[in-house]
């Protein structure tokens, strides 16, 4: 009963936000503040869940200049809480096919977010040249997904090496975020169902890889990421374990 009673309240919430969305961004149509509003509006729904979760930002945070951000991709359970983490001016690198789920991906298009066509080689390239493109003419920054599909509880995959290019080729910072683990953590028919953290690390400068190469860039990052995911996700394994005693 509380799987259907959940279900129901993100179908309408999802189909009004978008809705409302859609009609609202007409006035300002990819306007890239419109993705941070929407996505945050979108991780109200972690409660819905059952999910507690907690976001970590560096201080001054809010005042970083233009940089892409990379992040854990687990599965579809970002949209309510990587999405809390988005930052006003940042647009999103989503794959073509979003454009089609109804609603929602018009919604995603007329917010500012960039489509990138994954199996047309020369398409990617494209997108990279065009988000340096933007670097250069306003204030704005990418947020992208660097395994490139969702980790699905894998762990952490491989990093491509994309971001990692655009970054040094535009001079811009690399922010990593790291998403406490996901999967297989949300069960439809549990009230309750934990904590997740998410936490934003320093920026890491890219110029000193100007020199080296985006691959060592990529694993650079990714080896902090993995061990801030090591770390949060024994976090929240101490935390619930805690809960648990307590009866909460």
């Amino acid at each position: 009963m509380l799987s259907i009673l959940r279900f129901a309240i993100v179908i309408i919430y999802s189909i009004l936000i978008s809705v409302f969305g859609c009609l609202f961004c007409l006035f300002s149509p990819r306007n890239p503040r419109h993705v941070a509003t929407f996505g945050h509006l979108f991780g109200r729904l972690s409660p819905v869940f059952g999910l507690k979760v907690e976001l970590r930002r560096p201080e001054g945070a809010d005042k970083y200049p233009n940089a892409i951000y990379i992040a854990n991709h687990q599965n579809n359970y970002d949209m309510i809480t990587a999405a809390k983490m988005v930052q006003p001016t940042t647009v999103t690198v989503g794959k073509k096919s979003l454009l089609w789920i109804p609603f929602f991906g018009q919604l995603y298009w007329l917010t500012g977010n960039l489509l990138i066509d994954r199996e047309n080689r020369a398409s990617a390239h494209g997108t990279i040249s065009k988000m340096i493109a933007q670097f250069k003419k306003k204030r704005i920054s990418f947020w992208m997904f660097p395994e490139g599909t969702r980790s699905r509880g894998r762990g952490l995959l491989p990093f491509k090496t994309g971001a990692f290019h655009a970054a040094i080729t535009a001079g811009v910072p690399i922010i990593p975020i790291v998403v406490s683990n996901t999967h297989d953590k949300i069960k439809l028919n549990r009230l309750h169902n934990g904590h997740v953290i998410i936490e934003m690390l320093p920026p890491v400068d890219t110029t000193a890889f100007a020199t080296l190469s985006a691959r060592k860039l990529a694993t650079h990052c990714r080896e902090l990421m993995s061990a801030k995911l090591d770390e949060l996700n024994a976090e929240v394994a101490a935390r619930e374990a805690a809960d648990k005693r307590d009866g909460k």
